[in-house]
């Protein structure tokens, strides 16, 4: 029915004079035209459209209409209407003189048509491709190639040259958010000229680099206060989007090797590393699956570049290089994806591996005070275990590592944040991680060479860790023994009754699960405390051993 309303107006229209083709000619043509799309008949349609008798109208008018077929449709349709209308479309503004305007706006309103559909995930659905994005994007490089031809032909550098080159330039860094930000792609070994977002990648950062400055010098000097390439006049809320974009670019080069060859070989490790820092903390900035993973891949690509302990202190004054690390302890405290969180874990031990002695220091400074998480805080205590023992090994001491500045660090690690009163079960990875720090400290570092200065602070950790730590073993296992009875005798009665856990009131919860609960609870306390007292045993021997040594040599 709808074909045949369409040929109907288009029959009516072939009569007409071009000057007495009216804009309600136009509407009726398009409202047909969307009903073709709709019930499904692209093939007639676009035969019809491109059938040299049916020019319809003068060129803007049918940009125009064109384009509002485009915005038209919602779903799966969109990329029907956009496969359907390409070609057409790039017929109507080859005839247009004012192309950088034109142009610019057939862009825009494909790219938010395009920025609706689903990005597919997996390999499966990138080849299923149900909403079509993958064919619109080849489709869409095809229409874009002559203006960029055009622009390249070009040698006058006329002003519409220059607007046209900006529409482009653009465009390209709106594709590069969207869709090639949260874009997955195979692996380059595996099917990588099938790959429909490794080609679409690929031809728009040629046109970035055919049209733009070249491309390191595109690459390199965004962010910088004064850039070398000034196309684009962003406003506020696009400079945002160019951050995205030119993170999924940096991932693209870097990670996914597109391009890759136009960079100087000669630029050092270091160099790439800041240069990505500002990108990774983007994507970890985000809360998409496939935004932080490439903003791991990407720390990971170059942190392996370079040597252990070979990144000096200093580059934890750049913002980023603090903030990337507090965005990985984010996403391994907050994000529900089990790989993503082991894979953060994994890349700031790499990271903290890569720094020098001073700069996990001030690292772990850093992240024992920001972190708030007892998992977190544990892992730092084990790695400042860790410097502790290497520095012991040595001929010669790391004074980041003993000392003075060890027992500076030492106070943030055997402490209790609010003394007895800490929530010994929300914090207890943290307390056996600082106390099987203290019992190393104490095996390994004897009285008379106290290296670590552990034997001189001894008196403070007593007061400050040790003591507060038994008050508030025997307080907790009190509260947790009454909540037994308590579930106990619920549970001759049958009854469903609230129990209080770190702190939090845990309602209508059946006897049975109550108990494994609370036997839970106390089992990890006799656990701190059976490692409590064999420190206090060993700090008792060698004390007493250490006394016997200094009578003996009197």
């Amino acid at each position: 029915m709808a074909v045949e309303e369409l040929q109907s107006i288009i029959k009516r229209c072939q009569i007409l004079e071009e000057q007495d083709f009216k804009e309600e000619d136009f509407g009726l043509f398009q409202l047909a035209g969307q009903r073709c799309i709709e019930e499904g008949h692209t093939d007639q349609l676009l035969e019809i459209i491109q059938n040299e008798k049916n020019k319809l109208c003068n060129p803007k008018e049918l940009l125009l209409g064109l384009l509002e077929l485009i915005e038209e449709p919602s779903g799966k349709q969109i990329s029907q209407s956009i496969l359907l209308l390409l070609q057409p479309l790039q017929t109507v503004i080859q005839k247009l003189h004012n192309k950088a305007y034109s142009i610019g706006l057939a862009l825009s309103t494909l790219w938010n048509q395009l920025s609706l559909l689903p990005v597919p995930y997996s390999k499966e659905q990138i080849q299923m491709d149900d909403y079509g994005l993958c064919q619109c994007c080849k489709a869409l490089i095809e229409f874009t190639k002559p203006f960029v031809e055009e622009v390249i032909d070009n040698k006058e550098n006329s002003l519409e040259n220059e607007k046209l080159k900006d529409e482009l330039l653009k465009f390209c860094f709106k594709s590069l958010k969207c869709p090639l930000l949260t874009a997955q792609f195979f692996e380059q070994s595996e099917e990588g000229g099938n790959d429909p977002f490794r080609y679409f990648a690929s031809e728009i950062i040629g046109f970035l680099s055919a049209i733009g400055h070249p491309f390191p010098k595109m690459i390199f000097n965004h962010g910088r206060k004064k850039r070398t390439w000034n196309y684009l006049e962003f406003e506020e809320e696009e400079n945002k989007q160019l951050a995205d974009s030119m993170a999924s670019l940096a991932y693209l080069v870097f990670v996914q090797g597109i391009h890759i060859d136009q960079l100087p070989m000669v630029l050092s490790p270091l160099y790439l590393l800041q240069f990505n820092m500002g990108h990774i903390e983007v994507f970890l900035q985000r809360t998409e699956e496939s935004v932080i993973s490439k903003g791991l891949e990407l720390l990971e690509n170059s942190l392996l570049r370079i040597e252990d302990n070979s990144l000096l202190y200093q580059y934890l004054e750049i913002k980023s290089f603090l903030t990337v690390p507090q965005g990985l302890v984010k996403v391994m405290t907050l994000c529900p994806i089990e790989t993503l969180r082991k894979k953060s874990l994994a890349m700031l031990q790499l990271y903290i591996n890569k720094l020098d002695s001073q700069g996990k220091y001030t690292l772990f400074r850093c992240l024992l005070n920001t972190s708030n998480h007892s998992g977190v805080e544990a892992f730092i205590i084990q790695n400042i275990k860790n410097q502790i023992d290497m520095s012991l090994k040595r001929t010669r001491n790391n004074k980041w590592f003993t000392g003075p500045q060890l027992i500076s660090l030492l106070d943030l690690v055997l402490f209790l944040p609010e003394g007895a009163e800490t929530d010994l079960l929300q914090n207890s990875d943290r307390i056996m991680a600082s106390l099987n720090l203290l019992r190393y400290l104490v095996i390994k570092d004897n009285e008379n060479d106290n290296q670590t200065g552990l034997w001189t602070e001894l008196g403070n950790i007593e007061n400050n860790f040790l003591k507060p730590l038994h008050i508030g073993l025997n307080m907790s296992k009190a509260h947790y023994e009454a909540e037994i009875k308590n579930s106990q005798e619920a549970q001759k009665s049958k009854d469903l009754c609230s129990i209080t856990v770190s702190g939090e009131e845990i309602p209508n919860m059946p006897p049975e699960m109550q108990l494994k609960v609370l036997h839970s609870a106390l089992f990890t306390f006799d656990l701190i405390e059976s490692v409590l007292a064999r420190v206090e045993e060993l700090i008792e021997i060698k004390t007493k051993s250490t006394s016997e040594e200094n009578i003996g040599i009197k």
